[in-house]
Protein backbone atom coordinates (compact mmCIF):
# COMPACT_ATOMS: atom_id res chain seq x y z
CA UNK A 1 0.00 0.00 0.00
CA UNK A 2 2.19 2.47 1.11
CA UNK A 3 4.49 1.43 -2.43
CA UNK A 4 1.38 2.59 -4.51
CA UNK A 5 1.22 5.90 -2.56
CA UNK A 6 4.83 6.48 -3.10
CA UNK A 7 4.08 6.01 -6.99
CA UNK A 8 1.48 8.39 -7.33
CA UNK A 9 3.02 11.08 -5.42
CA UNK A 10 5.58 10.37 -7.99
CA UNK A 11 3.58 10.70 -10.61
CA UNK A 12 1.94 13.81 -9.76
CA UNK A 13 5.29 15.74 -9.09
CA UNK A 14 6.26 14.50 -12.52
CA UNK A 15 2.68 15.77 -13.99
CA UNK A 16 3.27 19.12 -12.11
CA UNK A 17 7.34 19.90 -13.34
CA UNK A 18 6.18 18.55 -17.31
CA UNK A 19 2.98 21.45 -17.11
CA UNK A 20 5.23 24.17 -14.71
CA UNK A 21 8.38 23.15 -18.08
CA UNK A 22 5.53 23.93 -20.44
CA UNK A 23 4.33 26.91 -19.25
CA UNK A 24 7.81 28.25 -18.69
CA UNK A 25 8.54 27.68 -22.80
CA UNK A 26 5.14 28.42 -24.26
CA UNK A 27 5.46 31.87 -22.53
CA UNK A 28 9.15 32.46 -24.07
CA UNK A 29 8.25 31.03 -27.56
CA UNK A 30 4.66 30.91 -28.00
CA UNK A 31 3.06 27.46 -29.17
CA UNK A 32 4.25 27.62 -32.76
CA UNK A 33 7.98 27.80 -31.69
CA UNK A 34 7.95 25.74 -28.85
CA UNK A 35 8.93 21.96 -29.42
CA UNK A 36 8.00 18.47 -27.21
CA UNK A 37 11.94 18.34 -27.18
CA UNK A 38 12.75 21.98 -25.30
CA UNK A 39 9.57 21.22 -22.73
CA UNK A 40 10.94 17.77 -21.70
CA UNK A 41 14.63 19.32 -21.72
CA UNK A 42 13.05 22.45 -19.59
CA UNK A 43 11.75 19.59 -17.03
CA UNK A 44 14.27 16.92 -17.44
CA UNK A 45 12.94 14.36 -18.34
CA UNK A 46 13.41 12.08 -21.64
CA UNK A 47 10.43 12.73 -24.45
CA UNK A 48 8.72 9.22 -23.86
CA UNK A 49 7.75 10.30 -20.39
CA UNK A 50 6.61 13.37 -21.26
CA UNK A 51 4.50 11.54 -24.16
CA UNK A 52 3.31 9.23 -21.45
CA UNK A 53 1.95 11.94 -19.66
CA UNK A 54 0.70 14.06 -22.26
CA UNK A 55 0.00 12.85 -25.80
CA UNK A 56 1.02 15.39 -27.92
CA UNK A 57 2.01 19.25 -27.60
CA UNK A 58 -1.58 20.54 -28.44
CA UNK A 59 -2.32 18.29 -25.50
CA UNK A 60 -0.12 20.17 -23.81
CA UNK A 61 -1.08 23.39 -24.63
CA UNK A 62 -4.56 22.93 -24.04
CA UNK A 63 -4.04 22.33 -20.53
CA UNK A 64 -1.78 25.06 -19.85
CA UNK A 65 -4.21 27.50 -21.52
CA UNK A 66 -6.70 26.34 -19.63
CA UNK A 67 -5.09 26.83 -16.57
CA UNK A 68 -3.53 29.86 -17.38
CA UNK A 69 -7.19 31.35 -18.27
CA UNK A 70 -8.42 29.42 -14.45
CA UNK A 71 -5.46 31.76 -12.52
CA UNK A 72 -6.83 34.76 -14.45
CA UNK A 73 -9.82 34.48 -13.55
CA UNK A 74 -9.80 32.94 -10.34
CA UNK A 75 -11.12 34.96 -7.14
CA UNK A 76 -12.78 37.23 -9.74
CA UNK A 77 -16.32 35.73 -9.55
CA UNK A 78 -16.50 36.32 -5.61
CA UNK A 79 -16.10 39.97 -6.06
CA UNK A 80 -18.27 40.76 -9.08
CA UNK A 81 -21.08 38.78 -7.16
CA UNK A 82 -20.78 40.37 -4.05
CA UNK A 83 -24.13 41.98 -3.14
CA UNK A 84 -23.14 43.35 -0.21
CA UNK A 85 -20.12 45.89 -1.83
CA UNK A 86 -20.97 49.02 -3.34
CA UNK A 87 -19.18 49.64 -6.97
CA UNK A 88 -16.25 51.30 -5.47
CA UNK A 89 -15.28 48.42 -3.18
CA UNK A 90 -15.53 46.30 -5.74
CA UNK A 91 -13.62 48.36 -8.07
CA UNK A 92 -10.89 48.63 -5.39
CA UNK A 93 -11.58 44.48 -5.18
CA UNK A 94 -10.60 43.93 -8.58
CA UNK A 95 -7.42 46.36 -8.84
CA UNK A 96 -5.81 44.31 -5.66
CA UNK A 97 -6.39 41.36 -7.04
CA UNK A 98 -5.05 42.00 -10.50
CA UNK A 99 -1.81 43.93 -8.94
CA UNK A 100 -1.30 41.04 -6.80
CA UNK A 101 -1.44 38.21 -9.09
CA UNK A 102 0.47 40.25 -12.32
CA UNK A 103 3.07 41.00 -9.81
CA UNK A 104 3.34 37.03 -9.24
CA UNK A 105 2.84 36.09 -12.81
CA UNK A 106 4.09 39.29 -14.82
CA UNK A 107 3.79 37.68 -18.44
CA UNK A 108 0.33 35.84 -17.84
CA UNK A 109 -1.48 38.32 -19.97
CA UNK A 110 1.10 38.79 -22.47
CA UNK A 111 0.59 34.55 -23.34
CA UNK A 112 -2.98 34.53 -23.11
CA UNK A 113 -3.34 37.36 -25.58
CA UNK A 114 -0.87 36.66 -28.10
CA UNK A 115 -2.55 32.57 -28.04
CA UNK A 116 -5.75 33.85 -28.11
CA UNK A 117 -5.10 36.17 -31.19
CA UNK A 118 -3.39 33.53 -33.04
CA UNK A 119 -6.21 31.28 -32.60
CA UNK A 120 -9.80 32.81 -31.21
CA UNK A 121 -11.52 29.67 -30.88
CA UNK A 122 -9.32 29.11 -27.65
CA UNK A 123 -11.59 31.87 -25.97
CA UNK A 124 -14.95 31.54 -28.57
CA UNK A 125 -15.44 27.96 -26.75
CA UNK A 126 -15.44 29.30 -23.59
CA UNK A 127 -18.20 31.13 -22.70
CA UNK A 128 -18.11 30.86 -19.01
CA UNK A 129 -15.93 34.28 -19.25
CA UNK A 130 -19.03 36.37 -20.67
CA UNK A 131 -21.70 34.73 -18.76
CA UNK A 132 -19.26 35.42 -15.20
CA UNK A 133 -19.28 39.22 -16.42
CA UNK A 134 -22.34 39.99 -17.85
CA UNK A 135 -24.47 38.64 -15.62
CA UNK A 136 -22.65 39.49 -12.24
CA UNK A 137 -23.88 42.15 -9.68
CA UNK A 138 -20.85 44.75 -10.89
CA UNK A 139 -22.05 44.50 -14.51
CA UNK A 140 -25.66 45.60 -13.15
CA UNK A 141 -24.27 47.96 -10.83
CA UNK A 142 -22.04 49.48 -13.49
CA UNK A 143 -25.59 49.74 -15.66
CA UNK A 144 -27.41 51.77 -13.02
CA UNK A 145 -24.61 54.31 -12.75
CA UNK A 146 -23.97 54.77 -16.46
CA UNK A 147 -27.64 55.10 -16.76
CA UNK A 148 -27.33 53.47 -20.06
CA UNK A 149 -25.27 57.04 -21.40
CA UNK A 150 -22.57 54.80 -22.47
CA UNK A 151 -21.79 51.33 -22.90
CA UNK A 152 -20.91 49.35 -19.91
CA UNK A 153 -17.75 47.41 -21.49
CA UNK A 154 -16.75 50.94 -22.48
CA UNK A 155 -15.76 51.39 -18.84
CA UNK A 156 -14.37 47.31 -18.40
CA UNK A 157 -11.88 47.99 -21.28
CA UNK A 158 -10.76 50.98 -19.98
CA UNK A 159 -10.21 49.44 -16.10
CA UNK A 160 -8.47 46.26 -17.41
CA UNK A 161 -6.54 48.68 -19.64
CA UNK A 162 -5.33 50.76 -16.37
CA UNK A 163 -4.65 47.09 -14.37
CA UNK A 164 -2.95 45.32 -17.41
CA UNK A 165 -1.23 47.57 -19.75
CA UNK A 166 1.52 48.55 -17.23
CA UNK A 167 2.37 44.65 -16.68
CA UNK A 168 2.03 43.94 -20.63
CA UNK A 169 4.90 47.29 -21.51
CA UNK A 170 6.65 46.42 -18.45
CA UNK A 171 9.81 46.06 -19.98
CA UNK A 172 9.63 49.12 -22.03
CA UNK A 173 8.46 51.53 -18.91
CA UNK A 174 11.39 50.14 -16.68
CA UNK A 175 13.62 51.02 -19.29
CA UNK A 176 12.08 54.02 -19.42
CA UNK A 177 12.19 55.21 -15.87
CA UNK A 178 15.45 53.41 -15.42
CA UNK A 179 13.68 50.85 -12.51
CA UNK A 180 14.39 48.09 -10.97
CA UNK A 181 12.09 44.97 -10.52
CA UNK A 182 11.34 46.11 -7.10
CA UNK A 183 10.70 49.65 -7.91
CA UNK A 184 8.57 48.90 -10.78
CA UNK A 185 6.37 46.66 -8.14
CA UNK A 186 6.40 49.31 -5.73
CA UNK A 187 4.79 51.43 -8.48
CA UNK A 188 2.21 49.00 -8.83
CA UNK A 189 1.48 48.84 -4.99
CA UNK A 190 0.53 52.73 -5.60
CA UNK A 191 -1.45 51.94 -8.31
CA UNK A 192 -3.95 49.35 -5.56
CA UNK A 193 -4.55 53.31 -4.39
CA UNK A 194 -5.06 55.45 -7.40
CA UNK A 195 -6.95 53.20 -9.45
CA UNK A 196 -10.49 53.31 -8.15
CA UNK A 197 -9.99 56.68 -7.79
CA UNK A 198 -9.83 57.04 -11.16
CA UNK A 199 -12.63 54.99 -12.35
CA UNK A 200 -14.72 56.54 -9.61
CA UNK A 201 -14.31 60.09 -11.25
CA UNK A 202 -14.89 58.22 -14.94
CA UNK A 203 -17.99 57.22 -13.83
CA UNK A 204 -18.88 61.02 -12.25
CA UNK A 205 -18.46 62.12 -15.72
CA UNK A 206 -21.88 60.22 -16.52
CA UNK A 207 -23.80 60.74 -14.11
CA UNK A 208 -23.47 64.65 -14.28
Amino acid sequence: MAEKETLVTVALTTEEKIKEAATKIFIEKGFAATRTRDIASEAGINLALLNYYFRSKEKLFEVVMTESLELFLVGLEEILNDVNTVLKDKIAGIAIHYIDLLKKHPDLPLFILTEIKANPSRLDDNVVVKEMLTQSNFYKQLEATTQKKVEPMHFIMNMLGVLVFPFVASPVLRGTAEQSKAEFDQLMEERKHWIPIWMEAMLKTLQA
